[in-house]
C-alpha cells in the first residue's frame, strides 16, 4: 500500500467515526444543557462554590462568571509553579521563575496550553496533575459554556437570561469531559501509552550521556488534552513522544478525539433551536474546510520535487516514520483547525506551503470545527457576518433563526472578528521591529519571520502550538504571549455574550417569502466563501511575507 492511499485510507476511517458519534454525542450534549436537574455530586460542588445554580443570569452577569473563575484559575496555578519545589511530588524540580509561571498559568486557564518549557524536566507530578490537568478539564467546559450561552440566545426571545454560567460549566465537567477522558484513557492505556507516578530513571545511554525519562499519569493527560481540545504535552515532543503517542492507531484516536466534541456540537445547536438543519448547514461548512485543508495540506506535502524527498513518499523531515506523512499532515490539520495545539510532527519542518496550511487554519479563527465551543461561537458568529453580506445584497435586513441582525449586532460581531488579528499583527510587527525579540529566531528571512508570525498567531487564538524554531522562553515572549493569549481568550467572549443578550431580548421575526433559507447549501457556500475571504484579505499581506514566500522560492 502506497502512503498516498494510506492516508487517504485513515482520512475515511476517521470521517466515518467521527459521523457514528455525531448524532448521539451531539443530542447527548443537548440534553445536558436543556436539563433542569442536577446530580448529586454537582449539587455538592454548588454548595461547595456557594453558587445557586437555578438562578437564571443575563449576559453581564454570565460574563462575570467567567470573568472571575478565570482569574482564579489563572492565581491557583500560578501559585502552584512558584511553590513547586516546596510540594511533594515534584521529582527535585524547583519552582517555575515568574515570567513562564505567569505564562504558563494563562496558557492552560485559557485553552491554549502554549508551553515554553520541557514538561519533563520542569513540572512534577503535583502540578502536572492538580494544575495543568485540572485546567485541561475546567477550561474546555467554560469554552462549551459561552458557546451554549449564545445559542440560547437564538432560541430565546423577550429575555435576556442566558442560563446560568457555573450550572453549565460543571455540568460540561462532570456529565461530558470526565466520562468522555475517563474511556479515552483506558483505550490509550490499553495500546500502550504510559500511566504511572514514577520518578526520574535512567534508561540507557546516548552518545555518552545518560538518558533519563520520569513517568507520569500521561493517558489520563493526554486523552482530556485532546478531548477538550487543550494540547499541552506531559513531554516535550508532545503527540510525536512514543510514551504519548506510541501507534498510528492511536495517532488516529487522538486525531478523533480533538475533532469530536467540536463537530457534534453543531447537532447541539441543532437541537436546542429546534431545526437540526441549521446545524448540518453549520456542521457541512466545517467539514468542508477541515477536508480541503487536509487535502491541500497532502498534496503540498507528498508533490515534492527530488530524488530523496520521492523516495521517501514526501517530505519526511520532522515527522515520525510510525506515522508516515499522510497521518501527519491529518493531525497538523486538525490540531490548528481546532484550538488544540498538539503536534505529532514538527511544524516548522514541513514545506513553506505546509507551514502556511497551519498558519491559516488557525487564522481563520480556529471554526472548522474549532475549540470545545469556541469553533461553535465562531462560526456563528461568521454566519451572522455572511447573513449581513446576502442582506446587503438584496436590500433586505439580515435574519438569522428569527432574529434580526441590526446594528448592534453587527458591532458586535465586527469586534469579534478583528480582535485576533489586530493582537497577532500588531504584536508580530512589535516583535520584528525590536532588536531583542529577533535574537529569538533559529532562521533568518521569510522562515524567521513565520516563527515568530506562528507564535502570536498561536497565542491569540488559544492554539498553543508552536513553529519548533522559535526561542520563546524569554522574558519578552512570556510575557507578550502571556498578554496576548488573555486577550484573544476573554475580549472575543466579552463580544458573544454581549451578542447572546441582545439575541435573547428580540422577539422572533416571522419567515417570509425574503427570508435567507440559511439552512440549504447555498447558504453554506456563502459562509465558506465569506470566512475565507475575510480571512485572506486580513493576513495575506504577513502570509506572503512569511510562508507564501518561502513557499513559493522552493
Amino acid at each position: 500500500m502506497g502512503p498516498v492511499l494510506a492516508g487517504v485510507l485513515q482520512l475515511l476511517a476517521l470521517t466515518g467515526a467521527l459521523a457514528l458519534a455525531h448524532i448521539p454525542l451531539g443530542t447527548y450534549m443537548a440534553k445536558v444543557y436543556s436539563s433542569d436537574k442536577h446530580w448529586r455530586v454537582e449539587k455538592w460542588i454548588y454548595k461547595g462554590i456557594g453558587a445557586d445554580p437555578d438562578t437564571q443570569m443575563r449576559w453581564p452577569a454570565y460574563l462575570r462568571g467567567v470573568l472571575a473563575f478565570s482569574a482564579v484559575g489563572v492565581v491557583f496555578l500560578y501559585l502552584l509553579q512558584r511553590l513547586q519545589g516546596i510540594l511533594p511530588g515534584s521529582l527535585g524540580f524547583s519552582s517555575i521563575e515568574p515570567a513562564q509561571a505567569f505564562n504558563t498559568a494563562v496558557s492552560f486557564v485559557t485553552n491554549t496550553n502554549w508551553q515554553s518549557y520541557y514538561g519533563e524536566q520542569a513540572m512534577g507530578h503535583v502540578v502536572q496533575t492538580a494544575g495543568l490537568a485540572v485546567q485541561n478539564f475546567v477550561s474546555a467546559a467554560v469554552g462549551i459554556a459561552v458557546a451554549v450561552a449564545l445559542v440560547r440566545g437564538f432560541a430565546r426571545s423577550r429575555t435576556g437570561e442566558l442560563g446560568n454560567f457555573w450550572a453549565d460549566m460543571v455540568r460540561g465537567v462532570v456529565r461530558i469531559l470526565l466520562p468522555g477522558a475517563f474511556v479515552a484513557a483506558i483505550v490509550l492505556v490499553a495500546c500502550g501509552v504510559i500511566q504511572n507516578f514514577s520518578g526520574i530513571h535512567e534508561v540507557g545511554q546516548f552518545m555518552g550521556d545518560s538518558q533519563q525519562w520520569n513517568g507520569g499519569a500521561v493517558a489520563s493527560q493526554e486523552a482530556i488534552k485532546e478531548f477538550g481540545t487543550n494540547g499541552g504535552g506531559y513531554f516535550n515532543a508532545n503527540s510525536a513522544h512514543p510514551f504519548e503517542n506510541p501507534t498510528p492507531f492511536t495517532n488516529l484516536f487522538e486525531i478523533f478525539l480533538m475533532l469530536v466534541i467540536p463537530f457534534s456540537l453543531t447537532r447541539t445547536f441543532g437541537v436546542m433551536v429546534g431545526s437540526v438543519k441549521q446545524g448540518y448547514a453549520i456542521l457541512a461548512t466545517m467539514a468542508t474546510i477541515w477536508v480541503g485543508f487536509v487535502a491541500l495540506m497532502m498534496w503540498t506535502e507528498f508533490a515534492h520535487h527530488g530524488p530523496a524527498l520521492q523516495a521517501a513518499g514526501g517530505a519526511m523531515e520532522g515527522k515520525e516514520v510510525r506515522f508516515g506523512v499522510g497521518a501527519s499532515s491529518i493531525f497538523a490539520v486538525s490540531t490548528t483547525l481546532t484550538s488544540t495545539g498538539a503536534v505529532d510532527s514538527f511544524h516548522s519542518s514541513f514545506t513553506g506551503l505546509g507551514g502556511g496550511i497551519t498558519m491559516l487554519g488557525m487564522q481563520l479563527g480556529e471554526i472548522a470545527p474549532g475549540g470545545t465551543g469556541s469553533g461553535l461561537y465562531g462560526m456563528l458568529i461568521m454566519a451572522i457576518i455572511a447573513v449581513f453580506i446576502a442582506g446587503l445584497m438584496v436590500g433586505r435586513t439580515p435574519e438569522y433563526l428569527g432574529k434580526k441582525i441590526g446594528t448592534l449586532e453587527i458591532k458586535f460581531a465586527a469586534c469579534y472578528i478583528l480582535v485576533t488579528p489586530a493582537l497577532v499583527l500588531i504584536f508580530t510587527a512589535a516583535a520584528m521591529a525590536l532588536p531583542t525579540p529577533a535574537h529569538s529566531m533559529t532562521n533568518s528571512g521569510a522562515h524567521g519571520f513565520s516563527e515568530i508570525l506562528y507564535a502570536y498567531t498561536s497565542g491569540a487564538n488559544n492554539n498553543g502550538s508552536a513553529f519548533a524554531g522559535l526561542n520563546a522562553d524569554t522574558q519578552w515572549f512570556n510575557t507578550t504571549i502571556g498578554l496576548v493569549m488573555i486577550l484573544g481568550r476573554f475580549l472575543p467572549m466579552v463580544f458573544v455574550l454581549a451578542l447572546a443578550g441582545s439575541l435573547a431580548e428580540q422577539k422572533p421575526v416571522p419567515v417570509t417569502a425574503g427570508t435567507l433559507r440559511t439552512e440549504k447549501p447555498l447558504f453554506t457556500g456563502l459562509l465558506v466563501g465569506a470566512i475565507l475571504v475575510i480571512t485572506g484579505l486580513t493576513y495575506f499581506p504577513a502570509l506572503a511575507l512569511g510562508p507564501l514566500a518561502e513557499g513559493l522560492a522552493s
